[in-house]
């Protein structure tokens, strides 16, 4: 009956009040389905469905919602089934959601809310976006170390309907510094030796990341280790929470999706492109093709400068795009691999020869395989130039060093904005064709005076 159901026959149920068919709707299928189902429904009728539903599942269904439809069920339905609402989600999500709601609504809701929870989501938005300490959740698993295999078991029952996740327990001590990770695995099997205490089966070498650390570093060490979640601590040690590994997921997704946007030198976007505002999506594309734009008439510039050479050695201007677009890819070829390897942390400034040496040596092959080709390409046209026959050796020349130059810049650039605190996927594949478009230029004209003279 769910799978076939029509929007019509939901807003109908709605109608009639028909409180058994509603109740169905919301458990019959995963929350994800129940949620897309309603995404043809108002704000206030989609509210109104996951009423029928109990608490637990009602949070569940709404985690479900796009963003755009959470803040708008929370800024217009009643403030009192909201706060609760709020209440019950898991801390690091209603500080996502509440970001994108109005203040004074935040304000209100806020004043609602007991005192810890108020607290709670009062001190992660504090944390700088982009942290770990802004995409933890504070619901995580500590045990005492004094505690016995059964009582670290009977605790566990206790907070464990509260729990984001229990796949591991962490041990602090009496002021709640993090001493040690036992997994639940390790606990079970422990049972033989219900006296033995935790600060004897914990391990002590854990991983951890500081709640001012960028979010990219988490997804990093999360992956290298293979953690299902991953303890965030302050410099202290202090226990503050953990981050899980959808949160990773989530934080792999939209760097992904920022690199893509400026890799493609687009600003990237607050929402989804479809829900971005035209005005807003022009001014994100327009600001980057504006500099871009710039960067041209440089070239026209160069091209400019050397009119006097072009007007002489005519035939120069045909072999101008070859030139420029070997030296543009070869460069955007570069700093799309360093990007790359600098978010996945195969390397880092630090390895900064390393990488020119590589991009050298690089430069040099492509551009040698390059300018052969280029040879027997011009070696074809053979035009005449004043008294003397056209020199084919000019282009590959050109092909080999613009090459050889687009690889280290390539490389380099992006290396340079990560030292400067820059982002390095700023350094886009259109910027650097531009800068290496205006190199080619320099390089061929200065090759062409040398051997036509």
């Amino acid at each position: 009956m769910i799978n076939t159901l029509y929007l019509p026959e939901l807003q109908e149920m709605l109608n009639r009040h028909d409180e058994v068919s509603l109740r169905e709707f919301c458990t019959a299928l995963h929350p994800a389905r129940t949620a897309e189902f309603m995404e043809g429904l108002s704000a206030t009728e989609a509210w109104a469905v996951v009423g029928y539903a109990d608490p637990a599942l009602r949070e569940e269904i709404f985690s479900y919602f796009g963003r755009e439809r959470q803040s708008e069920i929370i800024e217009t339905q009643d403030l009192e089934q909201i706060a609760q609402l709020v209440a019950d989600l898991a801390p690091d999500d209603r500080v996502d959601v509440l970001d994108d709601v109005r203040p004074d609504r935040v304000y209100q809701l806020l004043e609602l809310l007991p005192a810890d929870e108020r607290h709670d989501i009062l001190r992660l938005r504090s944390y700088p976006d982009g942290s770990a300490g802004a995409v933890m959740t504070t619901e995580v698993a500590k045990l005492s170390e004094t505690l016995s295999v059964t009582d670290a078991l009977a605790e566990l029952g206790r907070q464990a309907e509260q729990l984001e996740t229990i796949y591991y327990l962490y041990v602090v001590d009496a002021t709640d510094h993090l001493r040690g990770v036992v997994s639940t695995r390790q606990l079970v099997s422990a049972m033989g030796r219900p006296d033995a205490r935790l600060g004897e089966l914990m391990e002590t070498d854990v991983v951890t990341v500081n709640t001012f650390d960028d979010q990219e570093e988490v997804a990093r060490q999360v992956a290298r280790y293979d953690l299902l979640a991953i303890p965030v601590v302050d410099r202290e040690r202090l226990m503050m929470g953990i981050i899980t590994h959808d949160d990773v997921i989530d934080v792999v997704r939209e760097e992904a999706t920022e690199d893509a946007h400026r890799s493609a030198a687009v600003a990237p976007l607050d929402t989804s492109y479809l829900k971005t505002h035209v005005i807003t999506l022009g001014w994100k594309r327009g600001i980057w093709l504006t500099i871009l734009f710039a960067a041209a008439l440089l070239t026209a510039g160069a091209l400019e400068h050397y009119s006097g050479q072009l007007a002489r050695w005519e035939w120069l201007v045909w072999f101008i795009p070859l030139v420029i677009s070997c030296g543009g890819n070869s460069g955007s070829q570069s700093a799309t691999l360093v990007v790359t390897a600098l978010a996945t942390g195969d390397i880092a400034v630090r390895d900064w020869g390393r990488v020119l040496w590589r991009e050298i040596l690089q430069g040099i092959l492509l551009g040698c395989f390059l300018a052969l080709i280029g040879y027997f390409a011009t070696s074809l046209f053979k035009p005449d130039v004043g008294e003397g026959q056209y020199n084919a050796l000019v282009v590959p020349i050109t092909v080999l060093l613009v090459v050889v130059g687009g690889t280290v810049l390539g490389a380099l650039l992006p290396l340079l904005f990560q030292r400067l605190g820059l982002d390095p996927a700023l350094m886009s594949n259109p910027f650097v064709a531009g800068i290496v478009d205006i190199l080619g230029i320099v390089v061929y004209m200065t090759v062409a005076s040398w051997m036509l003279a």
